[in-house]
C-alpha cells in the first residue's frame, strides 16, 4: 500500500515534483489547499508524511513553515532541492499574440520581472497556487490568459507551453523537507550518506548568550549550513533560533556539542537528522 503524503497547492505544484524526489513512485500525492492542513494532515494522521518548502535562494525562508515545525513538531526525515523553472502556459491553440492576462502565485510573478518588464501588455494577476492557476484557466477555457507554472502541471491539465524559463535567474532553488511523525527511536546511520542536523533554541536576552550558544559548534569544528531567527510568541524581543550543522546527531562530536548547547539554552529540541541532499 502507497504511502499518503500531502503537500500544498493543486497536482503539479513544485511541491509534488520535491515529493517524487523525496519518495519516488512509493507515495499517493495528497494535494491541499494551505501549509497548515499539511501539517494537521500527519500530526492527525491522515497522512504518512508531508513535504513542505522551507527556503528558496531568491525568495528567503518560508516563515510560515518555520513557525509550523515548531508547533506540530513533527520529525525532519529528508531534504531535497528542486530547480524552479517558471513556464509561460496557456490553453491547447491559444497564440502568445493573444495572451492579455498572465496568472501565478505572488512570488512566481516577482520572480518573472525581466520577463514582465520586456511584455508590459501582460497584466500580472496573483493567485493562490502555480499550478493552481494552470487548472484554473483550462477549466475556463480563458483564450486570452496564460500562466507561470512548472513543466509537471501543464504536462498533467494538458495545456501547452508558449515560453519556457522565463525566471530571471536560473539559480533558482528551493529547499523542501520530508516531515513524518516523530519517532520514538532515531533511524540507524547509513555510513556510505553524509548527514544534516536540525535543531531549535532559545536563549537569555543577555550580552553574548547566542556567541556562546553557537560556540558550542565552532570548538568542534561542526559547520553550519544554516541559521535563522524568528520572534518567540508572547515574549516581544525575543528570539527562537533555527540551525542546521553537518553531522548526525548520534556522533560523538554532535552530542557533545548538542550536550554543551543544552546547557546554555533555555530550551532545545533537535527537529530531525537526515542525509544530506546533493
Amino acid at each position: 500500500m502507497k504511502r499518503k503524503v500531502s503537500f500544498q497547492g493543486e497536482l503539479g505544484a513544485f511541491s509534488q515534483v520535491a515529493l517524487h524526489q523525496l519518495t519516488g513512485d512509493n507515495s499517493e500525492p495528497v494535494a491541499l489547499p494551505t501549509f497548515q492542513e499539511v501539517f494537521e494532515s500527519v500530526a492527525i494522521g491522515k497522512c504518512d508524511a508531508a513535504v513542505i518548502p522551507i527556503e528558496n535562494t531568491l525568495h528567503g525562508s518560508i516563515h510560515e513553515n518555520y513557525d509550523h515545525l515548531l508547533h506540530f513538531g513533527l520529525a525532519i526525515q529528508g531534504e531535497t532541492f528542486v530547480r524552479i523553472v517558471h513556464n509561460l502556459i496557456a490553453c491547447p491553440g491559444v497564440r502568445s499574440s493573444a495572451i492579455r492576462r498572465i496568472y501565478s502565485h505572488p512570488v512566481a510573478l516577482n520572480q518573472c520581472r525581466l520577463f514582465f518588464d520586456k511584455h508590459p501588455e501582460y497584466e500580472r494577476i496573483p493567485f493562490y497556487d502555480t499550478a493552481g492557476s494552470v487548472k484554473m484557466i483550462l477549466e475556463k477555457a480563458l483564450p486570452d490568459a496564460a500562466a507561470i507554472a512548472s513543466a509537471a502541471a501543464a504536462g498533467i491539465y494538458g495545456a501547452k507551453i508558449l515560453k519556457k524559463s522565463i525566471e530571471d535567474d536560473r539559480a533558482n532553488f528551493t529547499r523542501f523537507f520530508l516531515l513524518e511523525p516523530p519517532q520514538k527511536k532515531l533511524k540507524p546511520a547509513d555510513v556510505t550518506k553524509k548527514y544534516k542536523t536540525s535543531l531549535v533554541f532559545t536563549v537569555k536576552n543577555v550580552p553574548g548568550a547566542l556567541f556562546k550558544c553557537l560556540s558550542a559548534f565552532a570548538l568542534r569544528d561542526l559547520n553550519m549550513t544554516k541559521i535563522e531567527s524568528r520572534p518567540l510568541r508572547g515574549k516581544p524581543w525575543e528570539y527562537l533560533f533555527y540551525l542546521d550543522f553537518l553531522g548526525h546527531q548520534e556522533d560523538t562530536v554532535a552530542k557533545n556539542a548538542l550536550n554543551h548547547l543544552a546547557e546554555l539554552a533555555d530550551m532545545l529540541r533537535v527537529q530531525g537528522c537526515y542525509p544530506v541532499a546533493r
